[in-house]
């Protein structure tokens, strides 16, 4: 149908609404005309109470219609549920119309035209709305909206569908669903598919997107499916909030790719509330390295189990400036959010903090992470990873704390790199302190890399897929454990709350990664295809650049063999070699 003209479409809104109810008046009054001439098979000239029924129609309507919203909708956006309401709005006018000229008998009004008029009325507003929509439409909207397949028939599916219907961009082309009842039954004109046919429901549709609406699935079946999906040209995105979906708020630009978390497969294993809270609920606690990826989601889950003090340890005045408003914004009621503006090193700083705020638990995050950058700066390295350490073991000592918490790393095993061996040392200055008998209860958690954190690789790769590629890595073969910031924190908090003095905490990784999987997954995600020699037309490159200075192809979580089980499943114990204080003191000295 050919768009309305320009001007048209500029109208302020009320003259369109106001253009529209005269439209309405204009098919209530033809329905009648018509209502008699289908009734009399001749035209006839209204005259007595036959001038009733004309203008009591537009007087119904018109009300009826204001009060069911019918003039708050947009003929361009109009989709199911404003045609659903149209239905029940004429509903009720058909009813009360029918009841004056059917049941209770007007004269000179045959009574069928109570019936008829309502359902002529109906079809001719039906049409009009429907042609309107049409001609506001952009040209060759349909060609130009990418096809979207959606998993997920449930209610957030259904909401998400109803929600897309008005995209310019987005047409929902059918569903998928894990329940074998719902397979070959039909969503507002959309078939439902079982999950052995996304491939071929993917071709014979030429999808473009694969829209999952599943907030409650499993991150192994999420997994799965974007496994299952990664062969064909589509790109995988996931819904956003249940909440705007249900509102009707919800834009194609807010569908997101799926987190890389979700490639993983990995389910989160509830955290035992005992361990959470035994050093926190009620208590002063403190971490350093509080603005950093590590530290932060570690304040996040500390404020939540109700301790009566955080203390913010962190040398970056802006890192320090957002995990305290952040946390200050949570409104905690009368948790007191202490911000200190320190570096480790500075002992008398430390000193000085410790003593004003007597921390219960300390939690030391603070550390130089980046293996290249660390190998370039070695003497600020080692002397912010050890040193660093040995002044806030001091500080703690010193000052009552009860427990203090290492955040440590695989990179700390057999360490080929500065970092590394300056994280294993600082290990060892917590196991030699706790076998002199320390005041202190000290552990150390170990863990590999964390999604998302400040210099993973999974934001860099992300930002090279938005730039076009290449993908940089450093050699084919490495490999990397990993696991979300939320749950290394959970974990290091229990962790640190088993510990009776000189233990290595280790965290069950999972399975290592390969990292040019993880690229051309993410690749994958995106929509995109990998470009190599047998597809020179693929969009994003990988490219090898070879191993930094220090960088491992494989990482290990334990020196020795054989950890000891603990009460958490993903928590492993291990008592490892090290330096006796005497020996060790020296050398630090």
């Amino acid at each position: 149908m050919t768009p309305l003209p320009h001007w048209a479409d500029r109208l302020p809104r009320q003259a369109k609404r106001i253009i529209v109810i005269i439209a309405d008046v204009a098919l209530c009054l033809l329905a009648t005309a018509l209502a008699y001439w289908l009734r009399l098979s001749e035209w006839t000239v209204p005259f007595g109470n036959r001038w009733f029924s004309f203008a009591i129609a537009p007087a119904l309507l018109i009300p009826i219609y204001i009060a069911f919203g019918q003039y708050r909708s947009i003929f361009r956006f109009a989709g199911w549920a404003t045609f659903s309401n149209l239905v029940k709005a004429t509903a009720l006018y058909a009813a009360i119309y029918a009841a004056i000229f059917t049941f209770i008998v007007v004269p000179d009004v045959p009574r069928t035209v109570g019936v008829i008029q309502p359902l002529v009325l109906f079809f001719l507003i039906g049409a009009v709305r429907a042609l309107g929509r049409s001609a506001l439409q952009p040209p060759n909207r349909d060609r130009r909206r990418r096809r979207a397949i959606i998993f997920g028939a449930g209610s957030t599916g259904q909401q998400l569908d109803a929600a897309l219907e008005s995209s310019d961009e987005m047409v929902v082309v059918g569903f998928v669903d894990d329940d074998p009842s719902l397979h070959k039954g039909i969503i507002r004109g959309k078939p439902i598919h079982g999950p052995d046919e996304i491939g071929k429901l993917i071709e014979q549709t030429n999808a473009n997107d694969f829209l999952l609406a599943i907030p409650k699935a499993s991150a192994k079946r999420k997994a799965e499916l974007i496994e299952q999906v990664a062969a064909f040209p589509v790109k995988v995105r996931s819904v956003p909030g249940v909440a705007d979906i249900a509102s009707g708020k919800v834009e194609v630009s807010e569908l997101r790719v799926p987190d890389i978390e979700d490639l993983l497969g990995r389910n989160m294993v509830p955290p035992d509330q005992n361990l959470m809270q035994r050093d926190i609920a009620g208590k002063t606690i403190a971490v350093t390295g509080a603005g950093g990826s590590i530290g932060s989601e570690l304040c996040r889950q500390i404020v939540r189990l109700e301790p009566q003090r955080i203390i913010l340890i962190e040398m970056s005045e802006f890192n320090l400036y957002a995990i305290e408003k952040e946390l200050t914004d949570l409104d905690l009621g009368g948790l007191d959010i202490v911000p200190v503006l320190a570096s480790v090193l500075n002992k008398a700083r430390i000193a000085q903090v410790m003593e004003e705020w007597r921390p219960d638990t300390i939690f030391h995050a603070a550390a130089y992470k980046h293996v290249p950058l660390v190998e370039e700066n070695i003497v600020e390295g080692v002397a912010n990873n050890v040193l660093g350490t040995w002044s806030i073991v001091q500080a703690a000592e010193e000052y009552g704390a009860k427990r203090l918490v290492l955040i440590s790393t695989d990179k700390a095993v057999r360490p080929t790199n500065v970092m590394g061996a300056s994280k294993r040392l600082a290990e060892q200055v917590l196991q030699a302190r706790a076998d002199m008998g320390s005041s202190v209860t000290l552990a150390m958690v170990r863990f590999g890399n964390v999604l998302g954190s400040s210099g993973s690789v999974v934001p860099l790769f992300r930002n090279q897929i938005g730039a076009g590629g290449p993908i940089t890595i450093t050699h084919r073969e490495i490999t990397r454990y990993f696991m979300t910031i939320p749950e290394a924190s959970q974990l290091v908090i229990q962790a640190g709350a088993m510990g009776e003095g000189g233990e290595v905490f280790v965290l069950d990784m999972g399975e290592p990664i390969k990292i040019v999987d993880l690229a051309k997954r993410m690749i994958e995600l995106s929509g995109l295809t990998e470009k190599t020699e047998q597809n020179p037309d693929g969009d994003i490159e990988i490219r090898t650049i070879g191993l930094r200075p220090g960088e491992k192809l494989y990482e290990e979580l334990l020196i020795g063999a054989n950890p000891a089980p603990t009460g958490h499943k993903l928590i492993m114990k291990a008592h490892e070699k090290f330096v006796a204080w005497d020996a060790l003191e020296g050398k630090l000295k």
